[in-house]
């Protein structure tokens, strides 16, 4: 082969290689910093790039996508002088490459200490119990810091988020004691609730139970009164019929006049014979010896009856 020919193979060779030097595709969602001979010359966005070759090269390339970053765990001291162990997870993305590139030598390094160092200071100003129970304050604060110093270096910090938080074990222990020491008071205090509300239901009932007796009660003896009054009337309204039914027999029958008479008599005599009976000593009328003075009386009094005076 020709030496010509040689040449003229290694030329194109070697312009193949030089002009495959200036093409560059960056891929979507990526930013590449070139510089010429040392100094910046522009950023590549994605797609085909042309730039020259020897001349310029890509010195920085940088991912565009959120980008998660593992915060180490770090020995932090609360306002009560606890010492607590603190690690947590940063979301960054970056959005200025050059400012990344050339800002500082490692931006996710120094997000990193920086991360650290507001966390320190932050945890410093607050007690233990608020610093478990604020988790929220304190990741806003972090991204909030964070955030106004990372601009200078082309980094949007997004989000912090406190992955773990632990005490020492001393502190875990009375915490632990402390919860359960709420819990039983809970109970107790739950206990005492309910038997004070069983105590407030059994007198309620008891109380609803001796107003019922004595509704009950009430009712019973109204019905018993009106009973007796409706009994009494009964009686006196048949003793009122029979002694006009009698009046009116005596009126017209003079057979009828002398039973009357007689029956009077009879009860007349027998009445004062039970009494004699029962009674060991009876004070009776002067007149009571003679029997004929007690049957005309009581022949006076049918009589009387009869006539209506």
């Amino acid at each position: 082969m020709p030496v010509s020919v040689i040449i003229a193979i290694i030329v194109v060779v070697i312009a193949i290689a030089i002009i495959s030097r200036g093409l560059r595709v960056v891929p979507q969602q990526h930013a590449w910093v070139v510089e010429r001979l040392g100094r910046f010359q522009k950023q590549l966005g994605p797609g085909l790039n042309l730039i020259i070759p020897l001349i310029d090269n890509v010195a920085y390339k940088f991912d565009l996508r959120e980008t998660p970053m593992d915060v180490n765990k770090q020995v932090c001291i609360t306002r009560d002088n606890t010492q607590i162990s603190i690690d947590g997870v940063l979301y960054l993305q970056i959005t200025d490459a050059r400012a990344a590139a050339y800002g500082t030598s490692n931006p996710f390094a120094s997000i990193e200490q920086l991360a650290q160092t507001i966390m320190r200071s932050d945890v410093g100003k607050r007690q233990l119990d608020e610093v478990l129970s604020s988790r929220t304050a304190l990741n806003a604060s972090i991204v909030s810091e964070l955030d106004a110093a990372a601009t200078n270096w082309g980094v949007k910090v997004l989000r912090y988020e406190i992955r773990d938080i632990t005490p020492p074990e001393d502190v875990i222990r009375a915490m632990e004691l402390q919860i359960t020491a709420e819990r039983q008071k809970r109970a107790t205090i739950a206990k005492s609730e309910g038997e004070k509300q069983q105590a407030i239901n059994v007198s309620e009932g008891e109380r609803q139970q001796q107003i019922n007796r004595a509704e009950g009660e009430r009712q019973s003896q109204v019905l018993r009164a009106e009973g007796q009054a409706k009994a009494i009337l009964t009686v006196a309204e048949a003793t009122a019929k029979a002694l006009s039914t009698i009046g009116a027999t005596i009126n017209q029958d003079e057979g009828a006049q002398k039973a009357m008479q007689m029956q009077v008599a009879e009860a007349f005599i027998e009445k004062w014979g039970g009494i004699a009976k029962e009674a060991n000593v009876m004070i009776v009328p002067a007149d009571m010896g003679d029997l004929s003075k007690v049957v005309g009386t009581a022949f006076r009094i049918v009589d009387g009856i009869r006539t209506g005076s």
